[in-house]
């Protein structure tokens, strides 16, 4: 009886509270938005131990929110079941005392459209002891939903059912109605939303606060709470279009900052407002129609959208049209569903030919389209109508003319013409001709200029005049798009072609051509071998034809220019280069006298039948034999140009002379190809030697030949290969290699020839150089420099005083000086004028007197430690020779002066050798 009383409880009043509980509150109300779902995700019943079979244990409430049909069912399904309902039902007899001291139950929702599924759970809480003391709590987080939506978590210590059938309140943390926020108030700020408020601050003085966005999240300081009376305020007006909601979190302390309260969320939905007018997505709209569609046809769609909420009136748009340019054949071309902005046709006579777009003006209306209090908006929108074939190409005449020459191929005759309203350049204005009748040959085709659609009628087949003088044609003119349904061709789509064809003087034709004759190599001069004539084409004139001969490169034919014998003015010969595969081909032309004269040309082929004309010849000619062959025998055939049965098989035989050739040799006749050449003595000695051999042919007439077979003996080695020089000796230097060896030497000649002019015009240009000297390098005016050619340093200082010109020397410092032995010319001896010394030469001027006369007294004194002697450069020189320099004589009075013109170098010269004694 408890347990049924429990149920008749949970029934009637259902296990979660799904509205918030007034007791203690203070706040302003307002509605959620409806969350499909379980009311909690978890649920919590305390009960007896036994449950009998088929009882009903408790039930669980879904929020269906107007959706699909939700099945329930059991996660456990040997102990309970669910019925539609949500009520639970116990399959057996349970008892909870044989289970751990709490069951959970596992309740599923499936949507059996969407597939989607909810879970909630069921904890059946029981004390063996009979104490009931309330329920420990499960954590909300411990319960899954497969879809999570922002709503406002009550505590799930709402209701508790105890085992004997009474209900046990347990208080809520928190009080919270849900609220809701127009936007766009112009109230005073800041603006109280709803007072929170815990029933423990009859006890102890709390202090309330808000975080989360809005808060002190960004965007900060939007809500702010009073933390003493627990008043939530806004401090600005809100924009929906930026923030639809918000989820603040809730808290409370006492003074000393200790929790009192589990923090709560808050969900503050932002009401919409009218505050957006409608936006279209473009500007201008583009769409096409076909031309000739029916009403009704679909054209386009046109899109706007409103910032709005969509789920309100300040959302929900309506469309209309508010004008059409133009407006033909009606205003109403075009309407607009006012819901979806879909655009169609209402009226028939879209015609591209007469209108090729229309421009409407589309407006776009909030509020549903309330005129009174609706926001709205227009767009462009253009719509092009297209082109179909509904115009078929006419001819902009009936009748054509054209006229050509006979024989003529890929001429234009005509221009055909047509007219299509249609859109250029499109497959239902490109046209197609077709020829239907007058041309049952296909001698005429007429292509499509791509550019103006004209057809052009082309002679593609060769018209003889003489069989037909004109044509007449009938030609069709259609579109390469098919008509469109309804239209049919008219008669202007056909017109008549007349061509008339123009005479020509038509070249004569050989019949047959070529012509083939058969006939024996061998015929002699002017023999009349075959006629070869031409007919004129012209019958309806009478022309008179000639022939002559154009092609024939062995020269073996000649035609007779009036009646067309050809006969041979050579003898014909079936082994000449000229002819091949037995066949020799001669060119002819027959000229008529026609104005202007036309000519043909004829071919003459002629098999020529063999004869045995050509004797056979010994192959190869040329040979080589070892000394000692080992085998010592050749194998050689027969060349006949002439073919079986005037070839082979073939005979061989010696030569009777000279007669060391049957004492040599012999020849065995392998075959009626083949013989076999054998040395009949042991060795030969080296050499060249000549066999002459016979070979006769097989032909009805047999003709033979002697020709000779050239043997090159030599020394072979091991392998059987000629090695001896002799081999190349007989082989010879061919012309050309002796013609190249005397150009490379002639062009060796040549290059030393070129060196040697070029090393004496080398020397030329160095000797005229040396003449060239400038006049600062005179030896008479600057000191040279010469290489090295004393023995130290010692002789790098001497009296530069013995430069001076001799000229400038009293008479009385001038003394003969003496030549050494070794010195050239060794001809009549010169007198030398003598320099002084310096006045002072100090130490130097010692070493340079005790070195001379040293010199002095040893002719054989070698150049080092001593005066250098230098070659003769000739006489006549203004200057003394060096040796003058051994003088001891003093020319106190010199003048040095003159040596500080010569530059600062020799400016110190003259104070050194002209100055006083310091």
């Amino acid at each position: 009886m408890h347990l049924l009383g429990i149920w008749m409880l949970m029934a009637a009043l259902q296990v979660v509270v799904l509205g918030g509980e007034t007791e203690g509150l203070s706040s302003k109300q307002g509605s959620l938005p409806c969350t499909r779902g379980f009311s909690q995700e978890e649920y919590i019943i305390e009960m007896d131990q036994e449950l009998a079979k088929g009882q009903a244990v408790f039930n669980v409430s879904f929020m269906n929110c107007g959706g699909g049909k939700v099945w329930f069912e059991v996660g456990d399904a040997s102990d309970f079941r669910v019925s539609e309902d949500g009520v639970v039902y116990a399959l057996r007899h349970f008892s909870l005392a044989a289970k751990e001291k709490e069951v959970v139950v596992v309740i599923y929702a499936r949507d059996l459209q969407s597939k989607q599924v909810w879970k909630t759970r069921v904890h059946l809480l029981f004390r063996p002891d009979g104490n009931r003391p309330g329920p420990e709590q499960v954590k909300p987080s411990d319960a899954t939903l497969t879809q999570r939506v922002p709503e406002i978590l009550f505590p799930w210590r709402s209701v508790v059912v105890r085992g004997d059938g009474t209900l046990r309140r347990v208080k809520r943390d928190w009080v919270i109605p849900p609220i809701n926020v127009p936007e766009n108030s112009r109230g005073q700020f800041p603006e109280d939303l709803v007072r929170i408020r815990s029933d423990r601050d009859k006890n102890r003085m709390l202090r309330y606060s808000v975080t989360g966005p809005g808060a002190d999240q960004p965007p900060t300081g939007i809500f702010i709470i009073n933390s003493i009376s627990g008043q939530l305020s806004v401090t600005k007006p809100l924009d929906r279009e930026h923030i639809s909601n918000f989820h603040l979190r809730a808290h409370a302390v006492d003074l000393n900052g200790n929790q009192v309260e589990n923090p709560i969320d808050i969900v503050i939905n932002v009401i919409d407002q009218n505050d957006n007018r409608p936006e279209f997505t473009h500007t201008t709209f583009n769409g096409s129609v076909p031309e000739g569609s029916k009403p009704g046809s679909f054209v386009m769609t046109v899109t706007a959208v409103d910032k709005d909420d969509p789920k309100t009136a300040n959302g929900m748009l309506r469309y209309k049209i508010l004008s059409q340019n133009p407006q033909s054949p009606s205003s109403n071309m075009f309407t607009i569903n006012n819901k979806t902005g879909d655009i169609i046709t209402v009226a028939a006579g879209l015609d591209r030919e007469k209108v090729t777009q229309y421009t409407l003006i589309i407006q776009a209306t909030d509020m549903e389209g309330n005129p009174t209090y609706g926001l709205s908006n227009t767009a462009t929108t253009v719509i092009r109508i297209t082109d179909v074939n509904d115009n078929p190409p006419e001819f902009t005449t009936e009748t054509f003319f054209g006229e050509v020459h006979e024989n003529r191929v890929n001429v234009i005759v005509a221009n055909l013409t047509v007219t299509d309203k249609d859109q250029p350049h499109t497959s239902a204005w490109s046209a197609v001709y077709r020829i239907i009748a007058g041309d049952p040959t296909g001698r005429f085709s007429i292509p499509t200029d791509p550019t103006s659609n004209e057809g052009l009628l082309t002679v593609v087949k060769p018209i003889d005049f003489e069989l037909s003088h004109s044509f007449m044609l009938i030609v069709e003119a259609e579109n390469e798009a098919l008509l469109a349904r309804g239209i049919h061709l008219p008669r202007q789509s056909t017109a008549t072609v007349t061509v008339r064809i123009l005479d020509i003087n038509e070249s004569p034709e050989f019949s047959p051509n070529p012509k083939s004759i058969k006939l024996e190599e061998g015929l002699p001069a002017a023999t009349l071998l075959t006629t070869f004539t031409a007919q004129d084409p012209e019958r309806s004139m009478r022309q008179t034809i000639r022939y002559s001969k154009m092609y024939d490169p062995a020269n073996w034919l000649e035609i007779d220019p009036v009646n067309g014998q050809i006969s041979t003015i050579a003898i014909l010969d079936r082994e000449s280069p000229y002819v091949k595969n037995n066949l020799y081909n001669v060119t002819f032309m027959a000229s008529d006298n026609g104005i202007p004269p036309a000519s043909g040309t004829g071919t003459l082929q002629m098999y020529l039948l063999d004869i045995n004309d050509n004797a056979p010849h010994v192959f190869p000619p040329e040979v080589e034999m070892c000394e000692r062959p080992d085998p010592n025998a050749i194998n050689i055939t027969a060349s006949d140009p002439d073919l079986n049965p005037n070839a082979g098989p073939f005979a061989f035989e010696l030569a009777n002379r000279p007669l060391d050739v049957r004492r040599n040799w012999t020849l065995n006749r392998l075959s009626g190809e083949y013989a076999q050449l054998r040395l009949r003595i042991s060795s030969l000695a080296s050499g060249i030697y000549e066999v002459p051999i016979t070979i006769t042919d097989s032909g009805n007439l047999p003709m033979s030949n002697t020709s000779y077979l050239r043997v090159k003996v030599c020394q072979c080695d091991h392998h059987g290969d000629c090695v001896d020089m002799e081999r190349i000796i007989a082989a010879g230097l061919g012309t050309g290699a002796i013609i190249a060896i005397l150009i490379c030497i002639i062009i060796l000649l040549v290059l030393v020839l070129l060196f040697v002019m070029w090393m004496k015009r080398r020397d030329k240009e160095r000797q005229a150089k040396q003449l060239l000297i400038d006049p600062e390098d005179d030896v008479r005016d600057n000191i040279l420099k010469y290489d090295e050619e004393g023995g130290g340093e010692e002789d790098q200082d001497y009296d530069l005083s013995q430069l001076q010109q001799p000229d400038a020397l009293e008479p009385e410092c001038v003394k003969v000086g003496i030549r050494r032995l070794d010195e050239r010319p060794l001809h009549h001896d010169h007198q030398y004028p003598l320099r002084s010394a310096a006045p002072h030469p100090g130490d130097i001027g010692d070493f340079i007197h005790e070195g001379l006369k040293a010199a002095d007294n040893d002719p054989t004194a070698p150049p080092y430690d001593s005066l250098l002697v230098f070659d003769y450069e000739g006489s006549g020189s203004t200057a003394g020779s060096l040796s003058s320099l051994h003088s001891s004589s003093s020319c106190g009075d010199q003048d040095y002066d003159y040596l500080g013109d010569w530059g600062p170098r020799f400016r110190k010269l003259a104070d050194l050798y002209g100055g006083g004694d310091d």
